[in-house]
């Protein structure tokens, strides 16, 4: 049996709910992960969502900030929900299928503009969620399971427009690079999409501030779908939507595809 998973940042799932229910529509993923919902669940159109074919869903939701759910055609029964770093914010949730599979959704903190634990509490913050993730896997390690989201961090050289400019950029920087691959080394994840997609830029997000984004073209790719190794041979077709971050008023990410035979 095979089924397909997508990764969106919508950047509000209120505001660009037509932008949702169009990908529903348009590429029908039989699991959808949104992140930086910034709504409480009771406020996400999980209504209109349903009448388009997902009526089953796991949401972890708060007013105005973060908010992660996985909206799914078949259903899906919620298996945790992690809060690190202390910061009590809408940050995971995770969900088990019916085939067994585990979805982990995480919306990783972006970590503000400078890249100093010192001078920047939020950057702080970022790297202490990324150690706390790791300490969960390595305590917990993961199988049959999927971990997606918008992690804030593009990790390789050809993940971002370019590497040397982006060296001391907050999402580029050695020390986050360093994080991300320790929670990744801690769960045995795979990164999915570079094991199908191996080589060449690929990038995932883009600026609201480039006048013409699709012509600047400085992306990254922040946005993730990793797979524990017992399933990570399943995974094929990934793929970014990049014509979906040039529909109206969009979010500045496009959606990551992958599919799994299990």
């Amino acid at each position: 049996m095979t089924f397909t998973l997508a990764t969106w940042n919508i950047n509000s799932v209120r505001l660009r709910k037509n932008l949702v229910m169009d990908l529903m529509r348009e590429e029908g993923p039989d699991v959808l992960c949104l992140q930086e919902c910034k709504s409480p669940v009771d406020k996400m159109p999980t209504d209109e969502f349903a009448e388009l074919g997902y009526p089953h869903f796991v949401a972890n939701g708060q007013k105005g900030y973060n908010g992660v759910a996985i909206f799914s055609k078949t259903p899906i029964v919620e298996v945790g929900r992690y809060e690190f770093a202390g910061l009590d914010h809408a940050r995971h949730i995770a969900g088990q299928l019916e085939n067994g599979v585990t979805i982990h959704n995480f919306y990783v903190p972006a970590g503000g503009d400078e890249p100093h634990r010192e001078k920047n509490i939020k950057f702080a913050q970022k790297l202490d969620y990324l150690t706390d993730m790791r300490d969960h896997f390595a305590a917990d390690t993961p199988t049959k399971s999927i971990l997606v989201g918008d992690l804030n961090i593009a990790p390789r050289e050809d993940d971002v427009w370019d590497h040397k400019k982006m060296l001391k950029v907050v999402s580029h920087t050695p020390i986050e690079v360093e994080h991300l691959a320790e929670v990744q080394a801690a769960g045995k994840w795979v990164d999915v999409t570079r094991q199908d997609i191996a080589d060449g830029l690929l990038y995932s997000w883009w600026s609201y501030r480039a006048k013409d984004w699709d012509a600047a073209d400085k992306g990254r790719r922040l946005d993730h779908i990793w797979a524990t190794p017992d399933i990570s041979e399943a995974a094929h077709s990934s793929r970014i939507l990049r014509h979906v971050r040039g529909w109206e008023q969009p979010s500045d990410h496009a959606p990551v595809f992958a599919s799994f035979d299990l």
